[in-house]
């Protein structure tokens, strides 16, 4: 135990001295001033260091080598590179997480089509409600000009079933447009979703048969 600690001292009494050492020597710097001209001194410029210099030893050896600054342009370069870093790494995560869904993009083809078949279902209910409440709306409409062609005069309660069975047929309209537009929206999201996964799998999709092509 007694030897390890005497040789631990003494490893450390000798790091200590080479450091002095490396430090005492360290007194000069060879670096090129705005003439291109190289220069050795025992102080240095600060706009000089911006280019980059060495630090000599006693003997003229060199110690250490300080690099130039980095110019604007390669600043500029090196944040770019950063950047496209930080988007392939969005890129890979958005990819795991795609591959956890789909594995080929047949799956992802199906799924979009079942997506399509629920909101064209939802949109062939709504038309079916449009229908019912127009023919509710058409009869009392109907009553109403009977009754205008009669002389009698129209009851406001009649008027405001009119008006909101009217408003009625506007909402579900807007309520179809919507859900058109969301379509939309879905099957441009599953292209893309698509498109990517026959990139990264190499697999393509199964052509469709030219019958549903058509439809």
């Amino acid at each position: 135990m007694l030897n390890r600690l005497t040789a631990f001292k003494t490893a450390s009494a000798f790091a200590l001295v080479l450091n002095l050492v490396t430090t005492a020597e360290a007194g000069m710097y060879r670096y090129t001033d705005e003439n291109g001209q190289v220069v050795i001194s025992n102080t240095i410029p600060q706009e000089a260091t911006k280019r980059g210099y060495d630090i000599l030893g006693s003997s003229g050896r060199v110690i250490e080598t300080i690099p130039p600054a980095p110019t604007e342009e390669e600043i500029a370069e090196r944040e770019a590179e950063e950047q496209r870093q930080k988007e392939l790494e969005i890129q890979r995560e958005k990819d795991r997480q795609l591959l956890k869904r789909f594995s080929h993009p047949d799956q992802a083809v199906r799924a979009m089509h079942r997506k399509v078949r629920e909101l064209e279902g939802l949109i062939q209910l709504k038309r079916g409600n449009i229908s019912v409440i127009s023919n509710q709306l058409d009869n009392e409409q109907s009553r109403a000009a009977d009754m205008e062609r009669a002389g009698q005069k129209i009851p406001e309660a009649r008027l405001d079933k009119i008006r909101r069975l009217e408003s009625q047929i506007q909402d579900i309209e807007a309520e179809i447009s919507a859900q058109k537009k969301e379509m939309e929206e879905l099957r441009g999201d599953f292209e893309r979703d698509i498109q990517r996964l026959e990139e990264i799998t190499g697999e393509p999709r199964t052509p469709a048969p030219k019958e549903a092509e058509t439809q």
